[in-house]
């Protein structure tokens, strides 16, 4: 059976970029909802015994594909950023992972800049509600996906390295319809080292 996650961070950690409502909300009551109904659909099935990974690679579409899938796509979301007490002044908006995962992104976008430019544009152009990835295959090529629902990398047989969430429910309390202004500044908190752990 499946759990919730603890946030790594208290609830008010991370504003003004998200606000302790908003978390409120996105981890306690929707996520919550997700492990609980995934618990439910599981139960007596062959997928009771997998990892969430595992149900992502092998459920066809579906309540338990997206259930499992915005399980695992949430707690990837919520444990890449860190609190914006811990980002100086300096580094707000232009922080930036380094070692290999900076320069592979430099290879093939040009700069940081670039890349998150191409990354909120893909964020923003997303139909509907889903996801928006910088994921990697097992060369280390990295890509960025427009995920709709509960899709996920590992779907597609690439590794999932950092993750926008495009639903509502994660920004409307705070930016009502404002999603690119969401989008920008998600990048004030990004925990680049666990990103490039993943990586």
């Amino acid at each position: 059976m499946f759990t919730l996650i603890d946030l790594p961070y208290a609830p008010d950690a991370l504003e003004p970029v998200i606000s302790a409502q908003t978390l409120a909300f996105h981890h306690g009551k929707h996520l919550k909802a997700y492990v609980d109904n995934l618990n439910k659909l599981i139960l007596g099935t062959e997928y009771e015994s997998m990892t969430l990974e595992e149900i992502v690679r092998k459920a066809p579409a579906g309540p338990i594909f997206n259930n499992a899938g915005q399980i695992l796509n949430h707690n990837l979301y919520f444990t890449q950023f860190k609190p914006a007490k811990d980002v100086m002044p300096a580094e707000a908006g232009i922080s930036s992972p380094t070692g290999p995962l900076l320069t592979q992104i430099e290879k093939q976008w040009g700069s940081i800049e670039a890349f998150q430019t191409d990354f909120e544009s893909k964020g923003v152009s997303l139909f509907g509600s889903g996801w928006v990835w910088l994921a990697a295959d097992g060369d280390g090529t990295l890509s960025i996906l427009q995920c709709p629902g509960a899709d996920n990398p590992i779907a597609h047989g690439l590794r999932p390295l950092l993750t926008f969430d495009v639903w509502e429910h994660a920004y409307y309390l705070d930016y009502q319809n404002r999603r690119a202004a969401h989008l920008k500044a998600l990048w004030d908190i990004v925990d680049w080292k666990v990103v490039e752990g993943r990586y």
